[in-house]
């Protein structure tokens, strides 16, 4: 079931309406949890670098808590895993234009390719938004970010420029916070009972954050978002004082820095 948001009142519910009819912000309220998935800390690329990346299929009932799916690992703490990135969901229908793109990487290209959590269809970028409350199994999360995809997707692929490629086509994913711990199980129902921000799609985000940089209302509006994350709030904030793109190249590890090091715009 789709359902457009708009609000009441004059000249705001007309900017509210054109906000939604610009991101095509419609609401599919409902969707099956088709796949769990967590895995161990373990070696990655030629050099066994740590990662958590390799998510295995669980099965049965699973614990979501706080820091995430009990029995899932993160190796570097300090930009994976914690609170706000407790829960990674990824759409199963981004893996078809993946797999045209990339059909030598085809054996990677499977649902639980790019490390997620959460498995399903219908839902994406477009159509799931910043804030969204929702309801799975005894658990409700609540959407706090997208991803910020990293050097280890170019490991995980064999693909130069992997998380370039991630970042720029906005397939993603993103991150849930746990509000209330519960237990998950492959076949629930993911049910949204609550859209704070119907202006803005987990795409919006990433089209301020990668795209349309130095948008400094855009970044005002997005770093006055309650629900966006602390990591996001914060490089916002400092790149609406500094003027300027922080540098990605360390993030992307790019083969040609001049895509990963953005500078002054």
């Amino acid at each position: 079931m789709a359902k457009a948001f708009t609000s009441s009142g004059g000249e705001s519910r007309n900017k509210t309406i054109a906000t939604l009819q610009a991101w095509g912000c419609m609401m599919i309220s409902q969707t099956v949890l088709k796949e769990i998935r967590s895995g161990r800390i373990a070696g990655l690329g030629p050099k066994g670098v740590p990662s958590g990346i390799d998510k295995q299929l669980r099965a049965g009932p699973v614990r979501a808590e706080t820091m995430g799916l009990v029995g899932d690992e993160q190796a570097d703490l300090r930009v994976h895993g914690g609170p706000d990135k407790a829960i990674l969901h990824y759409s199963i229908l981004h893996y078809e234009k993946w797999l045209e793109e990339l059909p030598l990487a085809s054996d990677r290209l499977v649902p639980g390719g790019f490390g997620e959590n959460f498995v399903s269809d219908a839902w994406t970028e477009e159509n799931v938004c910043l804030g969204d409350v929702l309801n799975v199994g005894s658990a409700k999360l609540e959407v706090s970010q997208g991803r910020q995809p990293c050097w280890k997707l170019v490991l995980r692929f064999g693909v130069p420029d992997m998380a370039l490629r991630v970042q720029r086509t906005q397939r993603t994913g993103w991150y849930y916070r746990v509000l209330e711990p519960g237990v998950v199980e492959a076949g629930n129902e993911l049910t949204i009972v609550d859209r704070p921000n119907p202006g803005w799609p987990v795409q919006r985000l990433l089209n301020v954050l990668f795209v349309d940089r130095l948008n400094y209302d855009a970044l005002e509006q997005m770093a006055g978002l309650q629900q966006l994350s602390k990591t996001w709030r914060e490089t916002i904030k400092k790149r609406l004082s500094a003027r300027k793109v922080e540098d990605w190249s360390e993030r992307l590890r790019s083969n040609n820095p001049q895509d990963a090091v953005q500078g002054n715009e």
